[in-house]
C-alpha cells in the first residue's frame, strides 16, 4: 500500500486542478453566468440558471475545459417555446456559438478558453417528473455536492483519470464507457478511489448497487448503480461488458504493480500501410472491409447503427461459411467522442468537435476462409423419419439441376449436394444478399454504393482509418 499511495500521491500532483485553475475557471463561470442571467431578463418567462458538472463541483481533471451552465425553464413550458428561448439565450450569451443537439438543441460555444455549452431544461420538482432527459442533471449536481468532501472530490479525479488512462472513460455510445456521473457515484459509494478498485478487483457481474436504497425495477446489465434521484433507472446502462472488465483487469494490476502509467492516456499512432500488410503475413487470415459514406448523424446515433450494420454483416458471413475470427466497425474520424462532457454524459448526448466528424465508414472482418466449394451438403431428416424424409426425397428426386447431387443416404439419412450460392467472399459481399442483412437505418441507403476490399488491398485504408487498424491488430487488454 505504501508503493500504491506514492503513486498515487504523484499522479494527485498532475490531475487535480492548482488553485490558479480553480479560481480562473470561478471567474470565467461567474461571468457567464451573469451574462446568462441578463439574458434572462430579456425573456417574456421566467427562468433561472445552474453551473452543473464536474466544474461545478470540483471534480474535474487538471486541463479539462468545460463550463456547463442549464437554463431552467417552469416545467409546464412546452418543448417548441423551451427550445426557442434556450437557443436565444445561447446565442446571446454565446454570440459565436454554434447548434448541438441532445434530446433538444443547445448552444456550444467557446470564451477565456473554455469550452461552454448552455443548456435548457425544464425545472421539475423531481427527476422522475423529467420532461426531457437533461432535466435531471441538476440534481444530479446537487446530490453530489452535497455529499462530495474535498477528499472524496479529489478520489474522484483520481479515479477520471484511471479510466481515462485505461480507454475507459465517456458514456458517448463509440466508447460505452463510464460516465462522469457514474465515476462519482462509484467512489463515494464505496468510500474512495482505492476502496473502489480493491472492490472491483472481485466484482462478480452482475454487480449491483443502490445508493438510495430505492430501486422500482430490475435491470439485466452486467453493472447496476441506481440513480439516487431516480429509482428506476441505471446510471451504468451504457456500460458495455468489454468496459467493465477492463476497469476490473486495470483494478488487479493496480494493486498489483502500481504505476503512473495507468493513468496516463495514449492515443495510438496510426498504422501505415506497409504494418498493416506486416500484420497480415503473420496472421496468415484474410482481412476484408466493406467501405461507405458515414450517414450524417451524431455519434450517439452514428455508433449504435454501425455496430447493428457489423453484426448483421458478421452473421451473414458466417452462414455462408466465410469463418469470421474477429470484426470491428471503424470510422476514418480521429477520436472519440467527448470525454469530459460530465454534465450531459448521462443522458447519452453526442459530443464531437465539428473538424472530428467521419465521412467514410468501414465494417472490417478478419476471417479464416474466403473460398468454398463449389456445392455444400444439405442434410436431410433420417430415413426411418416417414413423413418428413418423404418429403425431403420427393422435393429433390425431380431436380433437374445438373448441379446438385443426390438425394442418396448416407448413414441413416437423405443426403444432398447442391450449389453454394457464393463461393468466394467478394462474390458474396457485392451482391444484394449483403444488402439483406440487418443494417442499421441510416447505414442502409449508404451501403448500396460500397467499396469492397479483400486482403492486402486493405492496406489502402491505412491514410484514413490508421488509427482504429492499429487497436484492431494491437490490442489492449
Amino acid at each position: 500500500m505504501d508503493e500504491l499511495e506514492a503513486v498515487l500521491s504523484r499522479v494527485r500532483e498532475r490531475v487535480l486542478p492548482e488553485a490558479a485553475e480553480r479560481e480562473r475557471l470561478r471567474e470565467t463561470a461567474a461571468t457567464l453566468t451573469d451574462r446568462t442571467r441578463e439574458a434572462i431578463a430579456d425573456l417574456p418567462v421566467d427562468a433561472d440558471v445552474v453551473q452543473v458538472g464536474s466544474t461545478a463541483r470540483g471534480t474535474w481533471v487538471a486541463g479539462d475545459r468545460d463550463i456547463d451552465l442549464f437554463v431552467r425553464f417552469d416545467a409546464d413550458l412546452d418543448r417548441a417555446e423551451l427550445e426557442e428561448y434556450g437557443l436565444a439565450v445561447g446565442h446571446a450569451v454565446l454570440p459565436d456559438g454554434h447548434e448541438e443537439y441532445a434530446e433538444h438543441p443547445y448552444v456550444k460555444g467557446s470564451h477565456e478558453g473554455f469550452d461552454v455549452d448552455l443548456v435548457p431544461c425544464h425545472d421539475v420538482e423531481r427527476a422522475a417528473e423529467l420532461v426531457s432527459a437533461v432535466d435531471r442533471t441538476p440534481f444530479h449536481d446537487a446530490y453530489l455536492s452535497a455529499r462530495l468532501d474535498d477528499d472524496l472530490a479529489a478520489d474522484v479525479v483520481l479515479a477520471k483519470a484511471f479510466l481515462k488512462g485505461i480507454g475507459a472513460y465517456g458514456s458517448d455510445l463509440r466508447t460505452e464507457g463510464f460516465s462522469g456521473y457514474l465515476t462519482e457515484l462509484l467512489v463515494l459509494e464505496l468510500g474512495g478511489f482505492v476502496p473502489l478498485v480493491e472492490s472491483a478487483r472481485s466484482w462478480h457481474p452482475p454487480v449491483e448497487f443502490d445508493p438510495a436504497g430505492h430501486a422500482e425495477r430490475t435491470f439485466e446489465d452486467p453493472l447496476v448503480v441506481v440513480d439516487p434521484t431516480d429509482p428506476t433507472r441505471n446510471v451504468a446502462a451504457v456500460l458495455s461488458a468489454t468496459n467493465l472488465a477492463r476497469f476490473q483487469h486495470y483494478a488487479r494490476e493496480l494493486l498489483a504493480a502500481p504505476s503512473e502509467a495507468f493513468f496516463e492516456a495514449e492515443e495510438p499512432e496510426p498504422l501505415d500501410s506497409g504494418e498493416v500488410r506486416a500484420h497480415l503475413d503473420r496472421r496468415g487470415t484474410t482481412p476484408v472491409a466493406v467501405v461507405f459514406d458515414a450517414p450524417d448523424v451524431v455519434d450517439d446515433q452514428l455508433w449504435p447503427q454501425l455496430r447493428r450494420s457489423l453484426d448483421g454483416i458478421v452473421g451473414g458471413l458466417n452462414d455462408h461459411g466465410f469463418d469470421v475470427l474477429r470484426a470491428r466497425a471503424m470510422t476514418d474520424a480521429a477520436g472519440a467522442a467527448g470525454d469530459s462532457a460530465d454534465a450531459r454524459d448521462t443522458e447519452g448526448a453526442a459530443e464531437r468537435d465539428a473538424t472530428d466528424e467521419p465521412t467514410r465508414a468501414a465494417l472490417y472482418a478478419e476471417l479464416e476462409v474466403t473460398e468454398r466449394p463449389a456445392v455444400q451438403r444439405h442434410d436431410g431428416p433420417p430415413v426411418a423419419v416417414r413423413k418428413h424424409a418423404a418429403s425431403f426425397y420427393e422435393s429433390y428426386i425431380d431436380d433437374v439441376d445438373p448441379d446438385t447431387y443426390g438425394p442418396f443416404i448416407d448413414g441413416d439419412r437423405y443426403v444432398v449436394e447442391r450449389e453454394r450460392e457464393f463461393a468466394t467472399v467478394r462474390e458474396y459481399l457485392e451482391s444484394d444478399a449483403a444488402s439483406d442483412v440487418a443494417l442499421g437505418a441510416q447505414v442502409e441507403p449508404a451501403f448500396g454504393d460500397r467499396d469492397v476490399l479483400v486482403g492486402d488491398a486493405v492496406a489502402t485504408l491505412a491514410p484514413a482509418f490508421g488509427r482504429p487498424l492499429r487497436e484492431f491488430y494491437e490490442p489492449r487488454p
